[in-house]
């Protein structure tokens, strides 16, 4: 396997929608091994296949472990996915491997449930809350060519990291971006 870089947001394929994959095969398999590989090195969440060059419906989320939270700490990928539940409402800070350096204020679904395939090839459902909620909507998001800058309500909502991790308005009353940081601490993909 192989740890793949991460694009970051100039690239093309990050703003198409991304192909179906019609069979899952082996080559899929390993696509979704070398996207945990690569979400990892990269210090990520979740990651899409487009962040990787590659453009098909293929996410893979691994969050943190919580102790409240069971379904924490393992491993989702899924192929195809499609939200086809969302209620409730959450507005918060997301980062993204594709945005090094900035995160955003963005509003969000407090729960989702998503449809698609398993590694197998298998329909299953994954529901989240909170942050896996989030997760899953920020990588398909990714399928579709959004990039999280998109959801913002206004441009005061993003923020530079400075090396310590301090959060600077990224525009200011010139509207001219400041140069980021380094990012250190996990982001979604």
């Amino acid at each position: 396997m192989a740890v793949r870089p991460v694009l970051t947001s100039e690239y093309p394929v990050l703003r198409q929608k991304a192909k179906k994959i019609k069979r899952v095969d082996g080559s899929t398999e390993k696509l979704i091994d070398e996207m945990f590989e690569s979400m990892h090195a990269a210090n990520g969440l979740g990651l899409a296949a487009p962040q990787i060059g590659v453009s098909l419906r293929v996410l893979v989320i691994e969050l943190p472990k919580d102790e409240e939270d069971p379904g924490s700490g393992e491993p989702i990928a899924l192929i195809n996915p499609e939200i086809v539940k969302a209620d409730g409402e959450q507005f918060g800070e997301e980062g993204c491997l594709s945005i090094p350096g900035y995160v955003g204020m963005v509003r969000r679904a407090m729960n989702v449930s998503v449809k698609g395939l398993n590694r197998k090839g298998k329909a299953v459902r994954v529901k989240g809350e909170g942050l896996l909620a989030r997760a899953l909507q920020h990588e398909i998001d990714h399928l579709d060519g959004v990039l999280f800058t998109d959801r913002l309500e206004k441009p005061e909502d993003l923020y530079r990291l400075t090396e310590t991790r301090e959060r600077v308005p990224a525009f200011h009353q010139g509207g001219a971006a400041s140069k980021p940081a380094p990012v250190k601490e996990p982001a979604l993909g």
